[in-house]
């Protein structure tokens, strides 16, 4: 036998070697896969995330927690510098204030246009007396003249005081007029004084929001996982200061094959084991079942292709039992899933709830 057949030999034997034990270890798995009428997938232990940012830009005066630390809800968490928005706010002060004048200075523009509108109308009141006394007398004069009791001269000058009568009268309602014009735009100006006195309110109270918005507090209770800024920095708008995460809202997430997905309901049972903590079985229940599938082929046209279709599944710890022991949750371990697919068939002795004191 040549020494290239007996490595090819030696080669063989290493195969079949390798063949049988990876058959082995199939069959081990396979054995100690999910009990009838449940889905097992691994995971991850994750949480809410929230990211707490800028509302404007800015730089940050200071970060009063540390990663690890546990915030409640309302609690500052850092402090923005508001130097530039305090500048703004004694701006829109003084000008408050001054639209406040404005409102006075329009409201007096007012009342000495009415003044001036009941002047007029005086005014009219006398030229129009006036002119029927020159009415009169120019009456006289007509009836006199014929009979020779006045002369000619004295009817041509009652003829012109009453013409004269009649363009002051038409002077008078003219100035009527103007005032009560003159009125129409004082009382504009009076709208527009109260236009600004508002705007200028609002202004006010969009910087003090934006002051208020400055102090970063916590949304909810839960631990501050990273710092991302740190002080001096400057942020843009809706840059992230602290990441916190929510630790009464944790779940794992794990992907199932189509034939367990499809009879996976919404609500059931689940119970998840960490492999940091083997000797626990937290209960969960199913909280989100995707309707489209993970991993998809390009193609779907045999069933065994349609095996290998993945959905995702989430499966989410009771929050009252995460008050207890929330000071014990991590997220980012691993661990196993299990999901009751038949509500009908019990939970097996392993996989019975078991907690710590």
């Amino acid at each position: 036998m040549t020494q290239t057949m007996k490595t090819w030999l030696v080669r063989a034997a290493i195969a079949a070697l390798i063949a049988g034990a990876a058959y082995f270890l199939w069959q081990t798995l396979r054995s100690d896969g999910p009990p009838e009428g449940f889905a097992v997938g691994n995971g991850r232990i994750e949480a809410t995330e929230i990211d707490v940012a800028t509302k404007i830009a800015g730089r940050v005066e200071k970060i009063e927690v540390r990663e690890g630390d546990f915030v409640d809800a309302g609690q500052v968490l850092a402090v923005m510098d508001t130097e530039a928005l305090d500048a703004q706010l004694r701006e829109a002060d003084a000008e408050l204030r001054r639209a406040k004048v404005g409102v006075k200075t329009a409201e007096s523009q007012v009342s000495q246009r009415e003044a001036e509108k009941a002047a007029a109308e005086a005014s009219v009141a006398q030229r129009e007396a006036e002119l029927d006394a020159a009415d009169k007398r120019l009456a006289r004069a007509e009836e006199l003249v014929p009979k020779g009791a006045t002369s000619v001269q004295v009817l041509d000058d009652r003829r012109a005081a009453f013409a004269g009568g009649k363009a002051a009268v038409a002077a008078a309602k003219a100035q009527v007029s103007a005032a009560e014009a003159a009125i129409g735009l004082a009382q504009s100006q009076v709208i527009s004084a109260h236009a600004a006195v508002d705007a200028t309110q609002a202004t006010i109270e969009r910087i003090e929001a934006d002051i208020d918005d400055s102090t970063l507090r916590s949304p909810r209770y839960g631990r501050v996982q990273y710092r991302v800024a740190e002080p001096g920095e400057v942020l843009a708008a809706g840059g992230t200061v602290v990441n916190l995460i929510d630790l009464r809202d944790v779940y794992m997430t794990l992907f199932l094959p189509t034939i367990d997905a499809g009879r996976v309901k919404l609500g059931a049972e689940a119970r998840v084991i960490l492999d940091a903590a083997p000797q626990y079985v937290v209960p969960a229940n199913v909280s989100f079942v995707a309707d489209v599938a993970q991993f998809t082929p390009k193609t779907v046209e045999t069933e065994e292709e349609r095996l290998k279709l993945m959905f995702r599944i989430k499966t989410r710890i009771d929050p009252a039992l995460l008050e207890k022991h929330v000071r014990d949750v991590k997220t980012g371990l691993p661990g196993i899933a299990y999901v009751q697919l038949d509500p009908d068939i019990p939970w097996p002795d392993n996989l019975k709830v078991r907690l710590p004191e």
